[in-house]
């Protein structure tokens, strides 16, 4: 009787079910074994993406040598710094003023706002800005990178405004209040007290916009102009013509990239 009883009050877990074991090595594997192919065949001696030929950095130093993927990755880490370092300042600054604050009247609709690039298809967001630059571009004529940097800035602020708010909600009032108690001004506050203590995760922030940023397709497909291929449109042209090797090295090389980048971010948001 008593067995029974504790049996019923378990909480229900989705792991205890039968077959989830199996499943989810499934999901993974259909997830990661076509990644680890790609990396694979990325050393390969010869020209197939199918028949192994033998080891080789012969794909590598083609990449390193393609003076297209040198402009194009410049290109990509050019609008992934300026757009993710913009998109944190503001997502720092919405963060303050949606969490050290009083509940007000529309701040539900400000959180909608903010996350709204979140909510949204990827793609709509992307006509809704090709259609407002195309404006601006008939009125000015300037076709600068300024409109990808812009663009790359909107669609990353919710990614850069979620560790952000989540830090300042964790964050105790406590030395605040008592930096107040000791007449410190609102801004000395901030600056040695907030700031610090906000610091994980803004740098948590800002490299998960910078991943965003970087690996964006279909934003920087519609905004951007003749000439302005970052590395992901390059290689999605590149797809459309004939698959190479070089590819395969590229998006090994991108790969580690992104995975850096996204590990640092975890260790960040998770430091106390």
């Amino acid at each position: 009787m008593a067995d029974a009883a504790m049996r019923r009050a378990r909480p229900f877990s989705v792991t205890q079910q039968t077959g989830f074991a199996t499943i989810a090595m499934l999901c993974f594997v259909m997830l990661y074994a076509p990644i680890l192919v790609l990396v694979i065949y990325s050393f390969n001696s010869g020209t197939s993406i199918a028949v192994w030929e033998g080891f080789s950095w012969r794909w590598y130093e083609a990449a390193w040598q393609n003076q297209q993927v040198k402009d194009a990755s410049i290109r990509s880490f050019i609008i992934a710094s300026i757009a993710s370092v913009s998109a944190t300042v503001l997502a720092t600054m919405a963060a303050l003023a949606t969490t050290r604050t009083r509940p007000y009247r529309g701040l539900t609709a400000i959180y909608a706002m903010i996350n709204q690039p979140l909510m949204v298809p990827e793609i709509v967001t992307g006509v809704a800005l090709l259609i407002f630059f195309a404006m601006i571009k008939v009125a000015t004529g300037y076709t600068g990178l300024g409109y990808l940097i812009l663009a790359h800035t909107a669609f990353c602020i919710p990614f850069a405004y979620l560790p952000i708010r989540a830090r300042l909600e964790n964050m105790d009032l406590t030395l605040e209040t008592a930096a107040a108690d000791l007449y410190a001004t609102p801004w000395m506050t901030f600056r040695r007290v907030t700031l610090p203590l906000l610091m994980p995760g803004i740098l948590a922030g800002l490299m998960l916009a910078f991943v965003i940023s970087l690996d964006d397709v279909v934003i920087t497909e519609l905004v951007k102009s003749g000439g302005q291929d970052t590395l992901p449109t390059y290689m999605l042209g590149q797809f459309r013509r004939a698959i190479s090797p070089e590819m395969n090295a590229i998006a090994t090389v991108f790969l580690g990239i992104s995975v850096t980048l996204v590990t640092v971010f975890f260790l960040l948001s998770k430091r106390k």
